[in-house]
């Protein structure tokens, strides 16, 4: 699978509609971009795959059906999908040096999540890592537990600054 390196959308702008001033609420009904509806999306096939160890062809399939599949971005929900399972050791390897126990014992959304968001790190170059680390945060508080947000945005940052040692330099000024 060819990582998708060649999205046209690096700061994620179509994530958030204008929002009108003064309403709290707002956010919550902008429209999602169709890259993030392809991680929601991926994350749902990740968490089929994690717990019932189903072939990527079926739960490709699976998810394909889904209402509203066609407003995700297609390619990226492939290279998601199929790139965090035929890299999951890897990606589990590497996430092993950030996490506080083994992968297999994390929630599997947490786990999910992680995977997502270490797979963009990886393969991802046009989006910023803190791109990738806030989608992968917005992620865990939509479908994870009430604190795994905190937990995914601290293994995740740790990660980014091995994956992308110079992009998270640069970001932090030297210190």
């Amino acid at each position: 699978m060819n990582p998708v390196n060649d999205m046209s959308d690096t700061t994620e702008k179509d994530s958030s509609a204008k929002k009108p001033a003064g309403k709290s609420g707002a956010k919550r009904n902008a429209p999602k971009s169709a890259r993030r509806r392809s991680r929601e999306v991926a994350l749902q096939g990740l968490y089929q795959w994690l717990i019932s160890g189903e072939d990527a062809g079926v739960i490709d399939a699976h998810m394909r059906e889904q209402d509203e599949f066609d407003k995700c971005d297609a390619a990226h929900f492939d290279a998601l999908l199929h790139g965090c399972i035929a890299e999951a050791a890897e990606i589990d390897a590497l996430l092993a040096k950030h996490v506080d126990r083994q992968t297999s014992q994390l929630s599997p959304i947490e786990h999910g999540v992680l995977m997502i968001g270490v797979y963009e790190l990886k393969h991802c170059m046009s989006i910023p890592y803190k791109v990738a680390i806030n989608e992968a945060v917005e992620l865990a508080k939509s479908f994870g537990g009430t604190d795994g947000h905190k937990y995914v945005n601290g293994v995740l940052d740790k990660a980014a600054a091995e994956l992308r040692e110079a992009e998270v330099t640069a970001a932090r000024g030297t210190r």
